[in-house]
């Protein structure tokens, strides 16, 4: 794994954009635009070490998977933070069902400088973005750069495929809907959404558009509508489950909510089991279930135990994006009391990410259904990846 600097491509803003990634630059504090998609610079890896970081992605899935299937028969659906018993039980219902529900994708953030193992950082898996420049941009771009060579990219098949896969499981005499919430200002959760609906399309499936606030509750009937008062039978959201399950509407959600056994009116993608896995609690569920495993990184949610005085820890909501709310402590004398706070959070050891000539480094390795299926990287100035972090492509050499 090696970092090379090289010079952009005339006109790759404009390249960029007609590939779908619409949103190349990000607005700093200062008001200044830099570039997300960063081309100045790609990783190089061997295939040896892409086909060794897929076997562990593919086992730190399935450690999940296991994970969460104790979460449902432990009943510990209070340590993610679930205290409302309709939604548990909504969530463990689609659990036991989950061979009947659609489920997509997710990513794993990891930890790997291409010396030690890589460590899970967390584990993606309702929301995920960044999808639409692993799978496209930065494939065009090691066509055009390095010509004959390869990626660890097989994303926009492997997405293809898995609709084909699960078409047989969707509501029939429906299209499916693809909803992002209109608050996305940016346009990367429309275009991760639109994406996703070009891959339904190519596996053949019949789809539609809207927004989240576009979804209209008909009381006659009990559903959810579209704009044109049609039911919404299916619907793939990037709207994350415990915003679904909190709003006004979610009463009618676990109302109707079809959890593959064929009762309810509305089929959600990804499925409500969904929530069990992309909650930082199951950081400390994985490490209590595989201690001293290679893959990953000590995890507590009663507070940073040993953590605060040996190699200090990472203090994260259960529940969030980018970045936001993560708080770093450096490790400090024994007689001194650990920051514990308010909220529940994963406290995970701290684990700085790989420097890079001044750039900190996380690997965003992708899983369709069950497998392995793409690498995204980003770099960002500071320990924590927030909102102003920016995307590098990769290559196999």
């Amino acid at each position: 794994m090696e970092r090379h600097t090289i010079e952009p491509r005339p006109g790759w803003q404009q390249t960029v954009e007609g590939q779908g990634l619409i949103y190349p630059l990000t607005r700093y504090p200062d008001d200044s635009l830099r570039p997300y998609w960063d081309e100045s610079a790609y990783y190089a890896f061997t295939l040896p070490e892409v086909e060794a970081l897929e076997e562990v992605v593919e086992e730190l899935h399935r450690m999940c998977l296991a994970a969460a299937d104790h979460i449902v028969t432990a009943d510990r659906f209070a340590d993610l933070g679930i205290t409302d018993p309709r939604v548990a039980e909504a969530v463990a219902e689609a659990w036991h069902r989950r061979a009947e529900l659609p489920s997509l994708y997710g990513r794993f953030d990891l930890r790997h400088d291409g010396t030690g193992p890589a460590k899970l950082l967390e584990y993606n898996a309702d929301t995920p973005t960044s999808l639409v420049e692993a799978a496209s941009p930065q494939w065009f771009w090691m066509e055009e750069r390095f010509p004959g060579a390869d990626q660890w990219n097989s994303l926009h098949e492997r997405l293809v495929a898995a609709w084909k896969k699960q078409a047989g499981l969707l509501p029939p005499g429906s299209p499916l809907y693809f909803a992002h919430s209109s608050a996305d200002v940016l346009g990367e959760d429309l275009m991760t959404v639109a994406y996703l609906k070009e891959t339904a399309e190519q596996a053949g499936l019949d789809t539609d558009w809207i927004s989240m606030e576009e979804i209209g509750w008909d009381p006659l009937s009990g559903r959810f509508v579209d704009n044109r008062l049609r039911f919404i039978r299916s619907c793939f959201k990037l709207y994350p489950w415990e915003w679904l399950t909190a709003d006004r509407f979610a009463a009618h959600v676990l109302d109707t909510l079809d959890n593959g056994g064929g009762t309810g009116s509305t089929m959600w993608i990804e499925p409500a089991w969904k929530m069990l896995l992309s909650n930082k609690a199951l950081l400390a569920i994985l490490w209590e279930l595989h201690p001293g495993h290679p893959n990953l990184l000590p995890a507590y949610l009663d507070g940073p135990r040993e953590l605060a005085t040996t190699t200090g820890y990472v203090a994260k909501p259960l529940l969030g994006r980018e970045g936001a709310g993560v708080t770093v402590h450096e490790p400090h004398a024994p007689d001194t009391e650990p920051v514990i706070r308010d909220e529940p959070c994963c406290y995970q050891e701290l684990a700085p990410l790989p420097d890079f000539d001044g750039n900190r480094v996380v690997l965003g390795a992708w899983v369709v259904e069950d497998e392995a299926a793409g690498l995204g990287i980003r770099e960002s100035s500071g320990l924590i990846t927030d909102e102003y972090a920016r995307f590098l492509p990769h290559v196999i050499l």
